[in-house]
């Protein structure tokens, strides 16, 4: 059930004290609806956390990110993310599906449902935290749309817009190519860990954690975990994703967790946890191997990394 925004409750109630002669203009209820606080609040079926993960502190999620269309700085996003308008927001969806439409974020919220979701998070960059996301399996998304059988991907868009992100205002003197685009194989999408956020502690995500809706891929490296989606589209050949753009030997389209095969630059043996001094030993699929490796059977995961 959703519960009304005290403030558009307050409203409502002004309106019906005017009576039924007091007339008042669709224009006017738009800027009512428009200048209301969204709610942040969520409801969902907790997570059993059957692997007994201890999530990292909300201030250590939400003040230590990547998101390029800020900054490269892990802490500038928090400040210049702060005007972000994040409502309304639609995400279109678009390719080999049954039928091509969008969505507002509100819409898919309500047609599928939220549950929590309590995963490791493991950065290329040797960094991990554990956070308890707050959305849907894509696989429900994916049902809904029916992608037909000329579908093997699943190609995602961060949206491009330089009002939102200043990054994406630099022309060539941006940090990446915009918009930033990310993929994964079809069984990969339809893993049931593979999990559509749209909040994270009880509540909807923060721009600079990639607000209003991202992916999230726990057993890959951080960047396939594309934020702020803008486009989602089932389509027949292997998405270039950006950074295999940027550079295919450094790093790859699968970016599975995997501590035998190092980055060019840096061994991905160990991480560090937010909020720890030591390094503590990186786990194969981060830690996710049971539920995914079978998807990698007879692959040579150091040519496909």
């Amino acid at each position: 059930m959703n519960i009304t925004p005290e403030a558009l409750f307050e409203a409502r109630r002004h309106f019906l004290k005017l009576g039924a002669g007091a007339l008042v203009s669709s224009t006017a209820i738009s800027q009512l609806l428009a200048e209301t606080p969204l709610d942040m609040s969520l409801t969902y079926t907790p997570d059993p956390n059957p692997l007994k993960l201890s999530p990292n502190t909300l201030e250590q999620i939400t003040n230590y990110v990547n998101f390029y269309e800020f900054s490269t700085d892990k802490t500038a996003p928090v400040k210049l993310s702060q005007k972000m308008k994040t409502d309304p927001w639609s995400v279109g969806f678009f390719g080999d599906i049954k039928t091509e439409q969008m969505l507002r974020v509100d819409e898919l919220i309500v047609k599928f449902g939220l549950e929590e979701r309590i995963y490791r998070f493991r950065c290329v960059e040797g960094w991990s935290m554990v956070v308890p996301w707050i959305g849907f399996p894509l696989y429900k998304l994916l049902d809904y749309l029916e992608p037909n059988s000329k579908a093997k991907y699943v190609k995602f868009t961060t949206r491009h817009d330089p009002s939102l992100f200043p990054d994406q205002s630099k022309g060539i003197f941006a940090s990446i190519p915009h918009p930033y685009v990310e993929g994964l194989r079809m069984d990969e999408a339809r893993n049931p860990l593979t999990f559509i956020a749209v909040g994270m502690y009880g509540k909807r995500l923060l721009p600079q954690n990639g607000a209003p809706i991202r992916l999230v891929v726990p057993w890959k490296y951080g960047f396939k975990s594309i934020k702020s989606l803008d486009l989602i589209e089932c389509v027949e050949t292997e998405p270039l994703n950006t950074w295999q753009a940027i550079d295919a030997k450094e790093y790859g389209f699968y970016a599975n967790v995997n501590p035998a095969v190092d980055h060019p630059r840096w061994t991905q043996s160990k991480e560090r946890l937010l909020g720890k001094l030591t390094k503590q030993a990186t786990l194969p699929f981060n830690g996710y191997e049971k539920e995914v490796a079978s998807l990698y059977a007879g692959m040579d995961l150091r040519k496909f990394f």
